[in-house]
């Protein structure tokens, strides 16, 4: 028997879980019935009108890359950017800058270096921790430590285990788009979805905290989208690592994929908002103001979103694409009370540190 939209709203508003097929049946709906439904949603998992922030840097200490995807204009061989790889001192001075700032989480990003193995890694780790223990070093991806473990020829486990012991406080879930047939078609040198997975579990089982991206606009179906979101919540279920979903719509300018059409904002809108319906077991969605600029964020708010991300001092891999979003704390905490809701400082475990209201 076919369900009446009717009978999904109640499901909605009973707070009960949707499935794959009513979840893709939300695309369809009227965008202020999707958000305010989004909105109602956010309520049952975080009632408190709280959206946090985060001071931090992405420091991306190198561009040699063999993954070389179609989606990417920052790997040297895009030839838009010089190969380079910064020495210790100089990612230890961009913490520095940080720590200056007050900022409390710094992003250690590469490609996967051909000469880069584990000890390089634990290297990166420890110069940064020993300089300054206090910064949270949120780092690394699932495909970088997947190309350790074929590297060295170690699990993914072992991999982890050594980076943790070396410092590593948690790492980043990028995830890109959690379907290999789409996978297959603009990364395929990457990880697959199950290696993702693989390293989800390894790093529950290491006592570390993750999150999960989406990168759309990629060609995919809606119905794709929906099963990159099961995977999501799938692997919440098992292991609670996930703190935060973040979304954000794939920007074609400089990479190979430029024929693609750009998401609107109205697509955005209706991801964050199917995004928090449909991921009933993640506290935390990211307004994404670095790639849909601040107005759009903005107003992510009041579809299911609830926290505004990292000021990022250092930003250059979506920059690359020309897209040249910036933002600071004060706007921030305007753009936050101008949509009705309490801005506050928080730390990497979205654990507050200042409140502005």
């Amino acid at each position: 028997m076919t369900e009446t939209r009717s009978e999904l709203q109640d499901k909605i508003y009973g707070g009960k879980r949707i499935g794959i097929d009513e979840a893709v049946s939300l695309f369809s709906w009227d965008l202020i019935e999707l958000g305010k439904a989004a909105d109602f949603r956010r309520k049952l998992i975080q009632p408190s009108e709280e959206v946090g922030f985060i001071i931090d840097r992405i420091i991306n200490y190198t561009n040699v890359c063999e993954a070389m995807c179609d989606f990417c204009a920052f790997h040297a061989r895009a030839n838009r950017i010089e190969p380079y790889e910064l020495r210790e001192e100089e990612i230890l001075a961009k913490v520095g800058e940080l720590a200056e700032f007050g900022g409390t989480q710094v992003m250690l990003q590469g490609g996967l270096h051909p000469k880069y193995n584990l000890q390089r890694y634990v290297e990166l780790v420890k110069c940064v921790k020993s300089r300054f223990p206090g910064i949270v070093l949120h780092s690394f991806s699932p495909t970088e430590i997947v190309h350790i473990s074929k590297k060295e020829g170690l699990s993914i486990e072992d991999v982890v285990k050594a980076l943790v012991d070396a410092g590593l406080d948690s790492v980043p879930g990028a995830s890109d788009l959690l379907v290999d047939s789409v996978r297959q078609r603009v990364s395929p040198k990457k990880i697959s979805t199950e290696e993702w997975c693989q390293v989800m579990k390894a790093l529950h089982q290491n006592g570390l905290k993750s999150s999960a991206t989406m990168t759309y606009g990629m060609g995919e179906t809606d119905l794709q989208k929906i099963e990159h979101l099961e995977v999501i919540r799938k692997i919440q279920d098992q292991t609670g690592i996930i703190r935060a979903f973040i979304p954000w719509s794939f920007s074609p300018a400089n990479t190979k994929m430029e024929e693609i059409i750009p998401a609107t904002g109205v697509d955005y809108l209706k991801m964050v908002a199917i995004g928090r319906i449909f991921l009933d077991n993640v506290v935390y969605i990211q307004a994404g103001w670095l790639t849909e600029g601040l107005k759009l964020a903005q107003v992510a708010l009041t579809m299911g979103a609830n926290d505004m991300g990292g000021v990022l001092m250092e930003e250059v891999v979506v920059k690359a694409t020309g897209i040249k979003t910036r933002t600071n704390e004060g706007e921030l905490v305007d753009i936050i009370r101008n949509a009705g809701k309490i801005p506050i400082k928080r730390d990497s475990n979205y654990q507050l540190i200042k409140s502005f209201d």
